[in-house]
């Protein structure tokens, strides 16, 4: 890939806050609808799946797990590819892995198999996918970027909608092999979003800028370059920052719970007795709630009262998703189910729309593609525990209710870290003692009333030196106008010259020779 233009220097121009940007987040949109829906709308196929291969509801979720997992975990590798070789190229590899992993899972003769392609092939490839979008979110929208987040987030309850309806029709028109074929071909898609990541590139005027400097600048602006360090690849230094690491445990936590119930919402609808279409549509119900909840709390978050406090934002919404998911353990028949997936599609709206601009306003544009690798590889472990460990809890129990009540549990425990470890320690960083604050107004007010002073004497000073510097010179002037007239009256009268015997004298030819010339003489 040596001729890819590699977007290294994108933190350097400003964002455009629109123009081509808008076609960035169309691929945003598309990429992260592939990246967490198609999680859950693998879920569709998993009664098919036991039935198979005859396996139990723990085994089949952990392909959600292991899809999940490898969008997470391998979020430094996508951090490094992405500084190494740009995001359009590893956009376009990912979408390539996603639809080859699909097609060979429908080829699957044992649950491992599916492990291995849909799980860690279709993941890497989503996972290839998910990551530069959003950095490149990030580069193409400043002012505008909570708008642009919550539009671009919406993309999952979108896809929601539309793919689990479309795998229950695959999956009783082509069986589940069919269907995963099928869906490898959809994913396709991804390298043409891949496409849209055009890298931001400096105008023509600053590179001009930039060159006539260093010209300016020569052989020793030269070496100074020469000099610099190389940009790194997985920048570590974000760790030194609180709020970085107390958003990273709190994630961290949130994982295990909330991807708890879109996995099993469908199971838990057809073990009440409903049929699978109407179970099925429980998924396209909370997703388009989420499709308006994402949006919604995007604009709610640029609002210039709210983003500075954006993380207590996020806050409210985990504890709202976490208490919903609380409730909703105790329902008994479908009615519950479609209230429990309306306020969950809030909640869950409210989540996705806000995790990942907490995170940007925290490290900023330059360190975010490293920081957001990091942050998923902490989250990974998270979600390869979560949904497998909630399968194994209901093969125990044969109980909806302890799984609800566990997922929901964690997510509100990762509420209260949140917010409470902001409250007591990034406050408390940023504020000083008043008491400081007042002798450091009282110094400052002190020196700047001493320099107003010193200035003002040296300005007297000043206009006192240039007054006696005019004085001189109008008596310099004066003397030499009365030396002048001393000379012409002492002048004797034999100085002075007729100008007709000057005339004579240059008429008359010279004796003794030519007219001997000299500087002085010649005109």
């Amino acid at each position: 890939m040596g001729g890819v233009a590699v977007d290294v220097s994108a933190g350097a121009v400003k964002a455009p806050d629109g123009g081509w940007g808008w076609a960035v987040l169309a691929g945003c949109f598309v990429i992260t609808g592939f990246s967490y829906a198609f999680p859950k709308a693998v879920s569709v196929f998993f009664k098919e799946l036991i039935r198979e291969f005859g396996v139990g509801y723990s085994d089949t979720a952990w392909i959600s797990s292991i899809l999940l997992a490898m969008l997470y975990g391998t979020g430094p590798l996508c951090s490094v590819l992405v500084n190494r070789f740009g995001c359009r190229p590893v956009m376009m590899v990912g979408g390539l892995f996603a639809s080859l992993g699909m097609i060979l899972a429908s080829f699957s003769t044992s649950i491992i198999h599916i492990y291995l392609s849909t799980g860690v092939i279709t993941g890497l490839g989503l996972a290839l996918n998910f990551q530069p979008s959003l950095i490149m979110l990030n580069r193409y929208f400043s002012e505008k970027r909570p708008l642009a987040n919550g539009l671009s987030a919406a993309g999952s309850p979108v896809a929601l909608c539309c793919l689990s309806p479309l795998g229950q029709v695959l999956q009783y028109q082509y069986g589940w092999r069919g269907g995963f074929l099928i869906m490898g071909g959809i994913l396709l898609n991804c390298c043409v979003c891949g496409a849209l990541m055009k890298p931001l590139v400096a105008p023509k005027s600053l590179k001009a800028k930039d060159l006539e400097q260093d010209k300016e600048e020569g052989t020793e602006g030269a070496e100074d370059k020469t000099k610099k360090p190389k940009a790194k690849l997985l920048d570590f230094s974000v760790f030194k920052d609180r709020g970085f690491v107390i958003y990273t445990v709190a994630a961290s936590i949130m994982v295990l719970g909330l991807f708890v119930p879109p996995v099993f919402i469908v199971s838990y609808a057809k073990e009440l007795g409903n049929e699978d279409t109407k179970s099925a549509l429980l998924l396209s119900i909370l997703g388009f709630i989420d499709i308006f909840a994402r949006p919604t709390c995007g604009v709610i978050a640029g609002l210039k009262w709210v983003r500075p406090r954006c993380v207590y934002l996020f806050s409210f919404a985990l504890m709202f998703n976490g208490i919903t998911d609380l409730v909703g353990s105790q329902a008994n028949d479908y009615t519950s189910l479609v209230v429990f997936c309306i306020f969950f599609g809030i909640s869950y709206g409210m989540v996705g729309a806000l995790q990942f601009e907490v995170l940007m306003a925290i490290v900023g544009t330059e360190k975010f593609s490293s920081a957001i690798g990091l942050v998923l590889l902490m989250e990974s472990i998270a979600v390869l525990v979560g949904p497998p460990g909630a399968g194994r809890l209901l093969d125990a129990t044969k109980n909806y209710m302890c799984v609800f009540l566990l997922a929901g549990s964690e997510v509100v425990l990762s509420a209260v870290v949140l917010a409470t470890c902001n409250f007591l320690f990034i406050r408390n960083k940023s504020s000083a003692p008043v008491d400081k604050l007042e002798n450091v107004a009282v110094t400052d007010s002190a020196n700047a009333e001493a320099c107003s002073k010193a200035a003002e004497v040296n300005d007297e000073e000043e206009k006192g030196a240039r007054e006696e510097q005019e004085k001189e010179m109008v008596k310099d002037l004066k003397e030499e106008e009365k030396d002048k007239e001393k000379v012409e009256d002492v002048r004797p009268e034999s100085v002075t010259v007729d100008s007709q015997e000057v005339e004579r004298f240059l008429k008359e030819p010279q004796q003794n020779g030519d007219v001997a010339t000299s500087p002085e003489t010649c005109l």
